[in-house]
């Protein structure tokens, strides 16, 4: 029943999937994180679904990559969107750490963040449009899941910024080194997944998914000595968007 409960808190906390509601217990936060590469999954299989419609009744690139889009927002519910815009505006503020945190708390959105989100959209809507044919979909499909083991195995690697908020509470409540061999684990079943459907280009995916892991740590612990829920949510979007890139110049390279 726990492991149930585990799964629901993690449906709950990181997508907008309708789960049974009840009252979080400490013990049933052990195993969340396990679980939270399964939305990933859920926005992989409709993106997957999205990619066949597209081909299989020549929707145009336009419509195919707007709507891919914004599949893994609907989703999450922008939860990891948010996560990036307020990230961008402690990273843009150019301040010391303490006031970087204080941005991250505050509510309130800045010009860096709706800048850099629109930089975003535009880069990955772009990337998407050149996605066209059902393998380099079905391998960018499988990068939503690997996004989520990493960030998942970061929050409980990697040092919190600060020993508050909803990033502390869940790595500080979970059994670490099931939670670590658990999303390590999925992540090389994924890694071998998309090296199977499309061997370069699987190979190209997890190089860069590594890459933007490398990079998450580094800036985080440059700007804020350590990570918190927002920069985690920051990596999933930049970890998509960096498939996303990898699969598009694939494509074209016909990789």
């Amino acid at each position: 029943m726990s492991v149930l409960k585990s799964i629901a808190i993690a449906f709950s906390m990181y997508s907008q999937i309708p789960v049974p509601q009840f009252a979080w217990e400490e013990k049933d936060m052990r195993y969340v994180l396990c679980f939270f590469p399964w939305v990933g999954i859920v926005i992989g299989l409709l993106f997957y679904g999205w990619g066949w419609i597209c081909i299989r009744y020549q929707i145009g690139s336009v419509c195919a990559s707007f709507v891919g889009a914004a599949i893994p927002l609907v989703i999450s519910g922008g939860f990891h969107v948010d996560g990036f815009m307020d990230t961008m505006d402690a990273f843009h503020s150019y301040q010391p750490r303490e006031k970087k945190l204080e941005i991250l708390k505050d509510s309130h959105i800045g010009a860096f963040s709706v800048i850099m989100l629109v930089l975003y959209y535009l880069i990955y809507v772009g990337a998407l449009s050149e996605v066209r044919t059902l393998r380099y979909t079905a391998v960018l499909a499988f990068g939503f899941f690997m996004a989520r083991c990493l960030s998942g195995i970061g929050v409980v690697t990697f040092r919190s910024a600060k020993r508050e908020g909803l990033l502390y509470t869940f790595a500080s409540g979970a059994q670490k080194w099931t939670v670590r061999v658990t999303l390590l684990l999925q992540f090389v079943l994924g890694a071998a997944c998309m090296m199977w459907i499309a061997p370069v280009p699987g190979l190209v995916s997890v190089g860069v998914a590594l890459a933007s892991f490398a990079y998450f740590r580094v800036r985080s612990y440059r700007e804020l000595d350590g990570i918190t829920g927002d920069t985690a949510g920051y990596f999933v979007t930049i970890c998509e968007a960096a498939l996303a890139i990898a699969a598009a110049v694939c494509c074209v390279a016909g990789l």
